[in-house]
């Protein structure tokens, strides 16, 4: 079975966390099996880089961090998928229900990491106010968008307005979920294409949710028909059409709206609803226009089209004789 995007970049963060690990126990080997190399190395990488109120910098020091932190995202993102796959799944919780409660999770199994492991290498959380205090105004500027997309993505889980699979429309974006993040959302639309909506768009924006309910939707046919025609058989070969169809529900059932005397038509507009073809309205619509022409053509009713009437109030004398030069000429 071929692995997904999301599992190879698992792996590749695997593999990085081994070799990082294994450079960081290479550097405590005995000075015998070194050579000297490794303290040597451990001399330059404890030289202190900058110092922050009490806090020194050193280069270990961050390859420390960066490989607590991405053995922290490894555990996180494997406590949500054991959740997701082996746990959640014997609950009576909804598959959506089981996908926020996992995220939740995974990011609570993440902050208590963060909070116990900064001790266990070696930093002082007394020394981090000060970094945060020297940073805190970068953050505050540079990364505001992120954390207002993050705190986005956790209302996205708990009040749930959104759920994986679900039908929506946002701005122009008209699609299916299939993919909530902390940041950001992926909707996949009918061309296969992922668009990828940050999570403040959906609080801070109007959002079309067309599946929050259920499955069903209805889809609305606009047609006229010449004033010659029986409305009542036009209504009946409508009704027919419809429930003819197998994606068109039973329940609610189609039905038929005379909406007005046109300039040159009957118009109707024919309401059906279904939930085979939510993601793909406009094909549904197109076989149910197709057999609409073609019962209509059987019974002798018209679909009128616009006419109109030219009336010439000044012509040119040259196109006065070239129009009548090339009109037929009667014999007799």
């Amino acid at each position: 079975m071929p692995m997904n995007k999301t599992e190879k970049r698992m792996i590749s963060l695997l593999v990085a966390l081994l070799v990082m690990i294994a450079a960081l126990v290479l550097l405590h080997f005995d000075h015998a099996f070194t050579g000297g190399i490794g303290e040597r190395a451990q001399v330059y990488l404890n030289r202190p880089l900058v110092n922050i109120g009490s806090l020194s910098i050193t280069s270990l020091l961050i390859l420390k961090i960066v490989v607590f932190l991405t053995a922290l995202a490894l555990v996180s993102h494997f406590t949500m998928t054991l959740l997701r796959r082996r746990v959640l799944v014997h609950t009576p919780l909804a598959a959506n229900q089981q996908y926020a409660l996992a995220r939740v999770l995974s990011y609570l199994v993440f902050l208590f990491g963060l909070f116990v492991g900064v001790q266990s290498i070696g930093l002082n959380l007394s020394s981090l106010v000060v970094v945060g205090g020297a940073l805190g105004v970068g953050i505050g500027l540079g990364l505001q968008p992120v954390v207002t997309n993050f705190v986005a993505g956790i209302i996205l889980l708990f009040e749930q307005p959104i759920r994986l699979g679900d039908r929506i429309e946002v701005g122009e974006t008209y699609g299916d979920v299939v993919r909530m993040r902390g940041r950001s959302t992926w909707v996949r639309t009918n061309d296969n294409v992922v668009i990828i909506v940050p999570n403040a768009e959906f609080i801070n924006s109007r959002v079309i949710n067309w599946t929050a309910n259920d499955r069903n939707v209805r889809i609305s046919l606009d047609l006229g028909v010449s004033y010659a025609a029986n409305p009542d058989t036009v209504r009946d070969l409508l009704l027919s059409v419809a429930r003819n169809h197998p994606d068109v529900l039973a329940d609610p059932e189609p039905e038929v709206i005379f909406t007005d005397f046109g300039d040159s038509s009957l118009n109707f507009q024919l309401r059906i609803w279904t939930a085979a073809q939510v993601q793909t309205p406009l094909r549904l619509k197109s076989d149910l226009y197709f057999a609409i022409f073609k019962v209509f053509a059987e019974h002798k009713i018209e679909i009128p089209f616009p006419q109109r009437d030219l009336h010439l109030r000044s012509i040119s004398p040259d196109v006065a004789n070239a129009i009548t030069a090339s009109s037929p000429r009667r014999v007799g």
